[in-house]
């Protein structure tokens, strides 16, 4: 009996360490991490359909385009971020990503740009500014969003990905056929203007001039290590080296501030949702070179830091991408760049 108790003293004893040990751990965890998962809020995610060229009284006050719109359960005003989606993809591609963003206190809104296009992106430049123009006007007001939210587009950040990163830079540097107001913040994700250096699709953006692009906000490139890559040799790289990230990022004024990342080992199109249905959706595995470890990383470092970039320069909370900045190790992507206006280019993970 006094052996079995012993025993039982020297169990309990050890799960306690562990216990403490455990919670140690924890607690020395960097709260930055945070912004890679789901976000305190539930969200939300409503389709809002366009105006008809024949408006009625039942249509009025609706969208030029097609929007996917992810916004928190939670009442309260939140700032927008507009997400522009890449060639001959669907803003539903994206829907984990805005859900990601939008559960960390944002409304995003996706709008779907066309169905079908050409080189030209004049078109969809004007088309994602009459949705910003909307969106400032009070559009989301109308019962679009859950009781109790409401969307701050004085605080409104444009991004997008591929073709959709060079609108929104074009977009910054005030290429629309109509003003604007002002941009808080720009993302780009894995931008790309054109097919290669010398064959841009017009308007052209990249100017191969050093300091030449002027965006007036804060702004933050993303790239990654695998869209130069061809996937097999029938495929041409999904951001040919020349129009891609590198190039967007080197071109940026370094007033006011930006930054750069690029996630090693993932490809183009791997921040999209885990399933993309349809001919199109199938497209963005086949023709694009992926990383072997699936989707969910990229997406989450690529919400993260969305998320962390837009907290610091529209609502002046610097932790998060300060964190990120320092210990870029705790991404959950291996960062082969880390690049802020302020200081040299740091490579951690080569």
């Amino acid at each position: 009996m006094n052996t079995i108790s012993f025993a039982a003293q020297i169990l309990s004893c050890y799960l306690l360490l562990l216990l403490q040990l455990q919670t140690t751990m924890a607690s020395a965890a960097p709260v930055f991490t945070g912004v890679f998962d789901h976000g305190s809020h539930g969200v939300t995610l409503v389709k809002i359909d366009e105006a008809p060229r024949c408006p009625s009284a039942k249509t009025k006050g609706a969208p030029p385009k097609p929007l996917l719109v992810a916004a928190p359960c939670d009442a309260g005003e939140y700032p927008v971020v507009v997400f522009l989606h890449g060639y001959l993809a669907n803003n539903s591609f994206y829907s984990q990503l805005f859900e990601h963003v939008a559960s960390h206190g944002f409304v995003v809104v996706g709008p779907q740009l066309y169905t079908i296009s050409g080189p030209d992106t004049t078109d969809e430049i004007n088309a994602a500014a009459a949705v910003i123009n909307w969106l400032a006007g009070g559009g989301l007001a109308g019962g679009n969003l859950p009781p109790g939210v409401a969307a701050d587009s004085t605080k409104l950040t444009i991004s997008g990905h591929s073709r959709g990163g060079k609108v929104a830079f074009a977009l910054s540097l005030n290429h629309a056929n109509t003003s604007l107001p002002p941009i808080a913040a720009l993302v780009a994700v894995d931008p790309v203007d054109g097919m290669a250096a010398g064959k841009q699709t017009p308007p052209p953006i990249l100017t191969y001039k050093p300091n030449s692009l002027h965006v007036a906000s804060p702004a933050m490139v993303i790239g990654t290590g695998l869209g130069g890559l061809p996937r097999g040799r029938l495929f041409p790289p999904c951001a040919p080296p020349g129009v891609s990230h590198d190039d967007f990022y080197g071109e940026l004024s370094s007033s006011p501030a930006r930054c750069h990342f690029v996630a090693r080992d993932y490809g183009h199109t791997d921040m999209m949702d885990d399933v993309t249905p349809g001919v199109k959706g199938i497209a963005t595995r086949a023709v694009c070179l992926s990383g072997a470890g699936g989707r969910r990383p990229m997406r989450r470092f690529v919400g993260g830091a969305m998320v962390a970039f837009v907290k610091r320069w529209v609502e002046g909370s610097p932790e998060l991408l300060e964190g990120i900045r320092r210990r870029p190790e705790m991404a959950p992507v291996v960062l082969s760049v880390v690049e802020f206006s302020d200081e040299e280019a740091m490579a951690p993970n080569q």
